[in-house]
């Protein structure tokens, strides 16, 4: 940090980070050059066959070009080793270093086309072992050369030759605002159609028309503006994780702030009884998980789902429910069948129908709690990466209830599109002409509980008895007034240190602060970092108590600009220093702050009997506010904890246990 400067632009890779795949390639060079050198030695002097005198010469050249190879190789990797992260200084020779490795892919190249040739020739007739050793020469400098090729394509950014343009601390400076003001639009315009060529190859399978190009656009912008501040390298954004994961270990062995325990009592909200309502929420939660169709049910049923799937969806597709949208064979269908455990007859309308923005959703007759049961689907294919990306906001206003609220511009698109399903196709006036005296429900999962949580917003003056389930909804989907006014009919559902709970912009923003101060202030060398950070992961232990500047700086140093320590980055970017008048920590913030709907239940692990997996894990759940979920949290559970069977397994393991609900 920052991205090594080469051939005249920035490399997405860091000049410590050598160390590793040097150590590597350096291991494999040894063994190779040993081998070579007894090869050499055993048949020195018997070189007296057809071709041999190439040999002879191959053999020789090859063990020079090894040798000079693996001296690079050390210089590199003890080079690479040197400083931290954020001191550069003492790894200021490696470039010179790197372009001599380069300068010695060409003869490797050279000679593994001549190996490659003599090998091939059907005049050679040596002894059979020296020929097989040549072979497996060839491939393995060609193996060499591709991955070396591979490399480069991975760690090359389209952006460098941009953001190798530095302003120094002298007469740079005082360039016209019209000609800063250009290079920064150039800057910011490039980096939009970087990000959106990236995403178009990425969704290169889906046919596109203009709501994705707008959606791709409008995503490049976000990505464009959040990396724009920051010259981090993905292994510096590794190593920052690593480093807070043990940090917030640590923290959560203190003592419990008074605030956090004050916002899990409930008697500070006035809410249903938890236990009832976690009982709810389990029951709902199987419809939700269904929403998910067969991917979900082969998921949780590895060996047994696709005989049953099989034996029970082939036959015709029944014709007493509205079904819209591809379903192949019926699996869709009949997984849903089989996890909410209804009847073909219990189902009013079911729609597969997928694109961006618009998302599949089902709605069914519910006896057991007399309801009728709308549940959304949660993320399940690239349209619906795309809709969770669009997080522009957009403000939602309603008649007699608020002036203004801001919500995520693609879920609300998605619950525009259920909206009009449910009211202009007659789908609702249908399902309460059969039960008329069921209460609707709206439930749903990650993608599926933000859509389902603007939905209930809007059918809230029509339905006031209308009660929704979100598990593990977005963490940026509603404005502060919104959030609030939801509390009395919406539960979210929140496992542990869901890490999509807890997404929004200005907690992104946090984390890429938080991440940029503690890589900038340890005094490890980042390999350390990585290593130990790996065996953390993998096998637990206590947190390495690595060395930080944090603790002797104070408040005031802490709260300067981003990337504006001097020890954080030697050179500044043009797009930084034009921007760096935007970036104080007390200025308007770039994003609007936005919540979790309604009130929330947190469910967290009691205790378990191993880290990353447990078969005997306790839960408690507690109520709990917005607040706490302001920071993202890091963790190896982070992505499990949103699951939605680990979000099922959880509920119904409270439900069963009405006991462990009451530890608040």
């Amino acid at each position: 940090m920052p991205g090594l400067v080469l051939f005249g632009r920035r490399w997405a890779i860091g000049s410590d980070d050598f160390v590793l795949p040097g150590a590597f390639e350096l291991f494999i060079r040894l063994l190779w050059w040993i081998g070579i050198l007894a090869l050499y030695t055993v048949h020195k002097g018997q070189f007296n066959c057809p071709g041999g005198g190439l040999l002879h010469i191959y053999l020789l050249v090859l063990l020079i070009l090894l040798a000079s190879i693996i001296c690079a190789l050390s210089a590199l990797v003890y080079i690479s080793m040197q400083g931290t992260i954020s001191n550069p200084g003492p790894r200021k020779s490696l470039p010179k270093l790197l372009y001599t490795r380069v300068l010695l892919y060409l003869p490797e190249f050279i000679w593994a086309v001549v190996g490659a040739v003599w090998v091939s020739d059907s005049s050679v007739h040596c002894e059979k072992t020296v020929i097989n050793v040549i072979i497996g020469t060839v491939i393995a400098s060609w193996i060499i050369i591709i991955f070396t090729i591979i490399a480069i394509v991975i760690v090359f950014d389209p952006l460098g030759g941009k953001k190798t343009f530095y302003f120094t601390d002298g007469v740079n400076r005082n360039l016209e605002s019209s000609q800063s003001g250009q290079l920064l639009y150039n800057v910011k315009s490039s980096a939009t159609r970087v990000w959106e060529k990236r995403i178009r190859l990425l969704c290169c399978c889906i046919v596109q028309d203009d709501d994705h190009r707008v959606a791709f656009t409008s995503i490049a912008e976000l990505f464009r503006n959040y990396f724009s501040d920051t010259d981090l390298v993905p292994s510096d954004i590794a190593a920052g994780l690593t480093l807070l994961h043990q940090e917030q270990d640590k923290m959560e062995s203190c003592p419990q702030d008074p605030e956090e325990v004050l916002c899990h009592s409930p008697s500070s909200l006035v809410t249903d009884d938890l236990d009832i309502e976690v009982e709810n929420a389990a029951h709902y939660m199987l419809f939700a998980a269904a929403a998910y169709g067969w991917p979900y049910y082969v998921y949780t049923n590895p060996f047994t789902a696709l005989c049953k799937l099989c034996g029970d969806c082939c036959g015709n597709r029944p014709t007493d429910s509205d079904i819209t949208g591809s379903d192949r064979h019926n699996f869709h269908f009949g997984a849903i069948l089989k996890i909410t455990g209804l009847q073909y007859r219990d189902f009013i309308h079911i729609s597969f129908h997928n694109k961006i923005y618009e998302i599949p959703f089902f709605v069914a007759l519910d006896h057991k709690k007399e309801a009728i049961v709308v549940a959304v689907r949660g993320t399940l294919s690239f349209e619906d990466i795309l809709t969770d990306l669009s997080a522009d906001c957009e403000d939602l206003t309603l008649e007699d209830v608020l002036e203004n609220g801001f919500v995520h511009k693609g879920i609300t698109q998605a619950a525009n599109y259920i909206y009009g399903k449910l009211i202009n196709d007659g789908i609702l006036n249908q399902a309460f002409t059969i039960a008329p005296e069921y209460k609707l429900v709206i439930v749903g999962h990650s993608l599926g509980g933000g859509t389902a949580s603007v939905l209930a917003i809007m059918l809230r003056n029509s339905f006031p008895t209308l009660k929704c389930y979100a598990f593990s909804p977005p963490g940026g989907l509603l404005s502060k007034s919104l959030a609030d006014y939801t509390k009395p009919f919406i539960v979210s559902v929140i496992v542990g240190k869901d890490f999509v709970a807890r997404l929004s912009m200005p907690n992104m923003e946090d984390l890429k602060r938080r991440i940029v101060r503690i890589v900038a202030n340890c005094n490890r060398p980042k390999y350390q970092i990585l290593l130990r950070g790996c065996w953390y992961e993998l096998f637990g232990g206590d947190p390495d108590d690595f060395p930080t500047e944090l603790d002797r700086k104070n408040q005031a140093v802490l709260s300067q600009p981003l990337l504006a320590e001097e020890s954080l980055m030697v050179h500044r970017s043009p797009s930084y220093n034009a921007l760096k008048d935007e970036s104080h920590l007390n200025s308007p913030p770039r994003y609007p702050h936005l919540y979790l709907p309604g009130k929330i239940i947190h469910v967290v692990e009691e205790s378990s009997s191993s880290r990353l997996c447990s078969s005997d894990i306790k839960y408690t759940a507690r109520w709990s506010n917005e607040t706490v979920f302001s920071s993202i949290l890091i963790s190896p559970k982070m992505i499990t904890d949103h699951m939605p069977d680990v979000v099922l397994k959880a509920l119904n393991s409270l439900s069963q246990d009405h006991g462990s609900c009451i530890s608040c």
